[in-house]
């Protein structure tokens, strides 16, 4: 893997950009959030990576979207949605991405530095506070408008249509029964914050606590048992208080109505309100009564069977929530070992860069992607587009690598993927990973006789595994579509092969800042349609 992969350690500035199309279709907007996360392409000498799902770690974030500049053209060529690696010395970066939902539009969550990741800016549907003491000025004044889950809905809604035939509610998802009797999926047990990030691991007390005061308990949505964390600080860790306080505002403005999540964003008395102030005020025992007053007061609505309720009622996660999960995997899978994808074959087509979450969103919108139809992957390193488009869109969604490293740290996203999920209590697409060269894994040539949207990140690949690539899409239905960064129509017209060209239709597109890991630039992709 090149340094292609590896991401800036500065933040990139966004900006907003109109995108105006020369088609008659609805505006895409970009999601701040940003997280983009290596995947490598399978071949037999030359992976590429997808950058995919967003990690909490650290994110560049991104509010510009793709902009809408397309040039139909009958030559081929594929928007590579994959990752391209850079060769540089820093480490890789991800970004969050944002995913489109019917219920509520997220941004990006705030996050925090971490080893090989850019941290990403809030959501500007995310409450802000002042970072005075008292914090009711300043911060405060817009405060209420951006708790209000009526507006964020209703943005949603007109950005992206409804799949009413997506099911949202986690087959097992915790519906208020014995409390004692815990079942648990084998082998899908969470990763806690607090085995990645604890006084074990360096880090120090935060908030004013002692040593023995720092573990706490976070209630989810979905499972009756909480997550362990230990509210601490340090360097490239998990940031235990945002993480917290992220928590409590997603599940109340996601999986509660107005009035059933009255008491927790309250701008004057909610819980939510009460944490970010004790933590302004670097009031531990504060910010820990809070925590159990949310942990309670979230058990009862799910014994009432309120999320459940409410669940069976939604058909769309929103982007914001996509983002924070995938985050919440990443930092607890691939960030702890993230050196492991800086080793690479230099000069060779194994190189590793990453898509961020906007950049995938904005694509999976662009394609018609629904929960009803089939997305594969070609080079799909840690698995983070992957897992992206199970979970933002619920289709089935298949990976392919062939590095041993990526491929050890996509199965670990796997798990920690399933266990999450369920903690949330949303049930996410069927998610395949292959190991191997996908020109000669035999699921994978099968299921692209199937696929509706096929992702290569090719920036790296050479001409040779280009052309091995138009052979395989032959086999490709009618109207599939395939995204790529680099074209794989010749040039020259008159070249041997010209396959492409007579089976490609293409659109010539333009990403904006931000979008991709190697470079804070904008750039081209391509999004080609079967004939």
């Amino acid at each position: 893997m090149s340094i292609f992969n590896q991401k800036s350690k500065f933040k990139i500035k966004t900006e907003i950009r109109t995108v105006r199309e020369t088609v008659e279709r609805p505006k895409l907007k970009a999601s701040t959030s940003s997280s983009s996360i290596p995947t490598t392409g399978s071949s037999q000498h030359s992976n590429v990576r997808t950058a995919g799902a967003g990690s909490s770690l650290s994110r560049a974030s991104s509010t510009s979207r793709l902009n809408g500049t397309k040039h139909t053209t009958s030559t081929s060529s594929s928007a590579r949605a994959s990752l391209t690696k850079v060769s540089t010395t820093s480490t890789a970066r991800r970004v969050q991405s944002a995913s489109p939902n019917p219920s509520i539009s997220g941004d990006g969550r705030s996050s925090r530095k971490r080893r090989a990741t850019k941290a990403s800016s809030r959501s500007p549907i995310s409450p802000h506070f002042s970072e005075d003491s008292d914090s009711d000025s300043n911060g405060d004044e817009n405060w209420e408008d951006n708790l209000d889950a009526r507006k964020r809905r209703k943005r949603v809604h007109d950005e992206r249509p409804v799949d009413v035939n997506r099911k949202l509610r986690h087959p097992k998802i915790w519906k208020g029964e014995d409390a004692d009797q815990v079942e648990r999926i084998p082998g899908s047990g969470i990763i806690h914050a607090a085995k990645v990030a604890s006084l074990e691991h360096k880090c120090k007390p935060a908030l004013g606590l002692k040593n023995e005061e720092v573990a706490v308990r976070l209630q989810y949505p979905g499972v009756r048992y909480p997550e362990r964390y230990e509210l601490v600080e340090g360097k490239d860790k998990i940031d235990a208080v945002k993480d917290i306080e992220k928590v409590v505002q997603l599940v109340a403005s996601t999986y509660l109505t107005d009035e059933e999540g009255k008491s927790f964003l309250d701008h004057q008395t909610g819980i939510l309100r009460k944490l970010v102030k004790s933590k302004n005020r670097s009031d531990g025992p504060g910010f820990k009564a809070a925590l159990r007053e949310y942990n309670d007061e979230l058990l009862k609505l799910m014994r009432k069977g309120v999320i459940v309720r409410n669940l069976d009622k939604m058909h769309g996660i929103p982007r914001e929530l996509v983002d924070f999960i995938l985050d919440q995997v990443y930092d607890r899978t691939v960030a702890p070992r993230v050196e492991l994808l800086a080793k690479y074959t230099n000069g060779s087509d194994n190189v590793y860069g990453e898509l961020n979450h906007p950049f995938i969103s904005d694509i999976l919108e662009r394609t018609n992607l629904t929960s009803g139809k089939v997305f594969v992957d070609l080079g799909s390193g840690v698995g983070n587009v992957t897992l992206q488009a199970a979970l933002e869109i619920g289709c089935e969604s298949w990976g392919c690598e062939m590095m041993e490293n990526a491929c050890n740290l996509a199965e670990a996203q796997y798990d920690e993927f399933l266990a999450r999920c369920r903690l949330w209590g949303v049930k996410p697409g069927k998610v395949r990973l292959e190991r191997g060269d996908f020109r000669k894994n035999e699921k994978i040539l099968e299921v692209l006789k199937r696929a509706d949207v096929v992702l290569v990140n090719n920036q790296a690949f050479t001409s040779q595994l280009n052309d091995n690539l138009v052979s395989m899409f032959l086999d490709l239905k009618i109207g599939c579509k395939i995204i790529s960064l680099k074209t794989f129509v010749h040039d020259n017209k008159n070249a041997e092969n010209d396959v492409a060209t007579s089976i490609l239709d293409v659109e010539h597109l333009t990403y904006p800042e931000g979008y991709v890991s190697w470079t804070g630039a904008s750039g081209t992709y391509c999004i080609s349609t079967r004939r």
